[in-house]
């Protein structure tokens, strides 16, 4: 079956004077969402996952020409050139994501090559992402993600809508559910069931898992998680570290990029060991290209930040996307003898009276740790990746200091 089957056809691109803020905020949103469902797709071996990822990936494309073509509108001087140069760079970066998680769909789509145990071999912590269409009398249907409550009630969220060619990514309280809306919703197993019943009207039945038939096929299936999960973050800081021209979280994108760089090399030798034991080694090629377009995320990530590493002021359209950003993500180190110095945290929130929520934190001795995969307490050197509004950022980084 042709996986682009599905696709729309291209269509001309014509000049549209739309906002360059409103272009790569879009952007940004996609990235991210690409990446979630390409990784989601190869976990469990969802084609149908892997198929709405080539639709964004052509979504992608189309707002990246429109970006080069209102950023080429944009320059009147010498000096536009230069503050919209490192705009350009994140438009084309943005687009190499884009890219990088189509490939990672074709990983299901051309069946290049996976373990079959690969949805058996997740860790109980990671969430289940799926993909329904609400039915004409489903519950849900014409009523507000607020009123439905779905989070509350059963741990679901609705990450993203597709309705027809048009996406709503970030769903707020106030959007509404539509008959015939294509839902990408993330959750628990048990209150995954639950919603995909009401929203469709006939039972979920998840794919049947087959037994592990490679070693440690579950240390490679967390390694797989851990990457997509590092990718994710480096892409939201390097977007963060251009919006708030900060050096520090520029500095933490590199980091990223050299933890995924070492946890791609370590997957690939695993890989290449297995195949010498696995009944049919074609089926771990996959998990080479896998691996592959991690690394292209990662340097693309990086890629967006050149602005900023080169010290060039921002231009006035970041600047607006900034002042009408209500959360940032903010980068401090935990001092000795501080507040945050031994506090716990629990579901990313330390235990004091700031509403900051930690993102990620990067121990000396450890590494990465992504707050959502596991529970610790605050150290001394800790450098800790946070998100939340200004006022409180300035509140949570007097906190960390002695």
């Amino acid at each position: 079956m042709d996986p682009l089957a599905d696709e729309a056809p291209s269509t001309p691109i014509e000049y549209e004077p739309i906002s360059v803020k409103d272009v790569l905020v879009e952007m940004k949103d996609t990235a991210e969402l690409l990446i979630d469902l390409a990784y989601s797709a190869v976990l469990h071996r969802n084609e149908d996952l892997a198929r709405e990822v080539l639709r964004l990936e052509s979504r992608m494309d189309r707002l990246e020409m429109r970006g080069r073509m209102s950023l080429m509108m944009a320059a009147r001087n010498p000096d536009d050139a230069e503050q919209l140069a490192p705009v350009l760079g994140i438009v084309v970066a943005a687009d190499q994501i884009s890219d990088a998680a189509g490939d990672i769909a074709k990983v299901v789509l051309e069946d290049i090559g996976l373990p079959e145990a690969m949805r058996a071999a997740l860790p109980e912590a990671v969430e289940t992402l799926v993909r329904e269409v609400v039915a004409d009398d489903s519950a849900y249907a014409g009523r507000t993600l607020e009123d439905i409550n779905l989070e509350s009630e059963t741990g679901v969220r609705i990450i993203a809508l597709r309705r027809g060619d048009e996406w709503i990514l970030n769903p707020g309280p106030q959007t509404a559910v539509e008959a015939a809306d294509v839902a990408f919703m993330r959750g628990p197993d048990a209150g995954i069931e639950e919603v995909c019943e009401t929203m469709t009207g006939s039972p979920h039945e998840p794919p049947v898992a087959a037994t592990p038939d490679l070693a440690d096929l579950e240390r490679a299936v967390d390694a797989i998680v851990h990457m997509k999960n590092l990718s994710e973050l480096a892409v939201d800081l390097a977007y963060s570290s251009v919006l708030f021209d900060s050096d520090g979280l520029a500095e933490e994108v590199q980091n990223l990029e050299v933890e995924v760089d070492a946890l791609e090399s370590r997957f690939e030798a695993w890989a290449l060991r297995a195949a010498a034991d696995a009944p049919d080694p074609v089926r771990l090629r996959g998990l080479i290209h896998l691996s592959k377009a991690t690394e292209i995320i990662s340097d693309a990530a990086v890629d967006i930040t050149e602005g900023v590493f080169r010290e060039i002021d921002v231009h006035p359209v970041v600047q607006m996307a900034v002042e009408e950003s209500d959360e940032i993500i903010t980068r401090l180190e935990v001092e000795p003898g501080s507040q945050l110095d031994g506090q716990s945290i629990v579901d990313g929130m330390p235990d004091t009276e700031s509403t900051m929520s930690i993102i990620a934190i990067r121990r000396p001795e450890d590494g990465w740790l992504l707050v959502g995969d596991a529970d610790a307490s605050l150290q001394a050197g800790d450098v800790l990746i946070a998100k939340g509004t200004r006022t409180s950022a300035s509140a949570f980084e007097d906190l960390a200091r002695a």
